[in-house]
């Protein structure tokens, strides 16, 4: 009975994970050797505001739990102490905090994970993790599609603007013209 109790568990756990995997923007698996609990700890605080997570699974768990959601050609990357970055939304910003992370504490090592549904080695998850965050990308498109309406604003403003002074010396002419000929009247019956 006790071996019919840890087997459900373990379906349990195999099934929560498989659901997270084919949720997640970004799963990288990551070899955590030597980093102590208090970085993990570090780690996970600094991901659960990015709607992401960092679990510490047995290989043979998660194994399992990627071949079902199909993806296969990921475990056999899975050998000594394996952790799973999970990005929920944003998914360059919990790879490149993970990636930050390897490199500030010099232990463990990325070892290949999915952005987007694509499969990417270590070299690609180095690359992606060089890209500004998701909000910065949003701010330089927003900028880059502002600056011709700004553009176009101020042209649209100019003609506006000489139309006014257009009519403005129009409407001054005509008050000058109107002071000259009263002017010339006054002068004239005198």
């Amino acid at each position: 009975m006790a071996n019919t109790k840890v087997i459900e568990k373990k379906k349990r756990v195999v099934d929560q994970l498989k659901e997270k995997i084919e949720s997640a923007s970004v799963l990288i698996v990551s070899n955590y050797r030597g980093i102590t609990v208090k970085e993990i700890t570090s780690l996970r605080r600094k991901l659960y505001a990015q709607d992401s997570e960092y679990k510490i699974i047995k290989n043979t768990l998660l194994k399992k739990a990627l071949e079902a959601s199909g993806l296969s050609e990921l475990t056999e990357h899975l050998s000594g102490p394996t952790g799973l970055l999970l990005g929920y939304k944003d998914p360059v910003a919990p790879l490149k905090s993970l990636v930050e992370f390897i490199d500030e504490i010099e232990k463990g090592e990325v070892k290949i994970g999915v952005v987007e549904k694509t499969v990417v080695d270590n070299k690609s998850i180095a690359d992606l993790a060089e890209l500004p965050s998701r909000e910065v990308l949003l701010a330089k498109i927003v900028g880059g599609l502002s600056s011709p309406l700004y553009g176009l604003v101020n042209v649209l403003q100019g003609n506006i603007r000489n139309l006014v002074y257009a009519l403005s010396a129009v409407k001054d002419k005509k008050d000058k013209d109107k002071v000259l000929e009263i002017g010339g009247e006054k002068n004239g019956k005198g």
